[in-house]
């Protein structure tokens, strides 16, 4: 097994290397598709948002790069990698990645179909990355000047969006369930745009603005940008702990609205955003 895992390693960074040849940025994934390496900070939920500041491995999708030797050091920190990830939404392609997801008896291919038609768009050729469940990946290019947010079945269902923060496992990659190939006649391309019409649908809707009432103060406002800096994997948890420590100070229920908002902008929808904030409340006696 110890053998198997080495080549499987070994696999994924010479897949890695590959892609960061044509400009994606890449970070070593687990079996579980998960980062590979763990935050240096996750023994204390205390400290500032860091995303890579402290010169050390860990921060997951910030950890993302294109440099040779870089990426030959992350791999060489996680031994037991047997995957990369590829990061949305950094130039030069701005990656957006469509996830057509076929779990829980959802059709998204034909969900994708039925939107292009009702709006007007069609899905150029582009990279297509088949998963080990029977989904697959589109991957299509974004315009440097438009943050595309991830989202889980906004869209519909079964079709989850990889944006800004987020990323794609990549082809050739070994996770607990199969691996991820690219599609027949789709290696060689590059990742088309967009189309405009289906970028408009990836924005989120203008929401109304709720700001950090004056009453929360500094520390409101820090728990607020505590929030917003979280990326996939620990979007629920830095919430769940900024709104224990809103209420434990007693700012609360003045900080519900701000703390949500935060929470959607980096992919959460309404109903988990208050969820989690409705469970910190509890936990925390009020």
């Amino acid at each position: 097994m110890a053998t198997t895992d080495r080549q499987a390693t070994t696999l994924a960074l010479a897949h890695a290397l590959s892609a960061a040849e044509r400009g994606l940025a890449v970070i070593p994934l687990s079996r579980t598709k998960l980062p590979a390496l763990r935050s240096p900070h996750r023994d204390d939920p205390s400290h500032p948002p860091c995303h890579g500041e402290c010169g050390r491995f860990g921060h997951g999708v910030y950890d993302a790069t294109t440099d040779p030797a870089r990426i030959r050091a992350l791999f060489a920190a996680a031994p037991r990698a047997t995957g990369y990830g590829i990061a949305c939404g950094l130039p030069p392609y701005h990656l957006i990645g469509v996830d057509l997801d076929t779990k829980n008896g959802t059709d998204p291919r034909a969900a994708l179909r039925a939107l292009a038609l009702r709006h007007g768009f069609t899905v150029p050729p582009t990279v297509v990355v088949l998963t080990p469940s029977g989904g697959r990946h589109l991957w299509l290019s974004g315009p440097p000047d438009v943050v595309v947010p991830n989202s889980a079945g906004r869209l519909a269902p079964g079709i989850d969006i990889r944006g800004a923060g987020g990323y794609l496992v990549g082809p050739g990659s070994r996770t607990e369930h199969g691996t991820y190939r690219a599609a027949p006649g789709a290696a060689h391309l590059a990742p088309a745009p967009c189309p405009p019409a289906l970028l408009r649908l990836l924005l989120p809707p203008p929401r109304a603005h709720h700001p950090t009432p004056p009453s929360a103060g500094g520390h409101g406002q820090g728990l607020v940008q505590f929030v917003l800096a979280a990326h996939e994997g620990q979007r629920n948890t830095r919430l769940f702990w900024a709104a224990c420590r809103a209420y434990e100070d007693g700012i609360g229920p003045e900080l519900v609205e701000p703390l949500a908002d935060a929470a959607r902008a980096t992919g959460l929808s309404a109903r988990e955003a208050r969820a989690t904030i409705a469970s910190a409340a509890r936990m925390t006696g009020h």
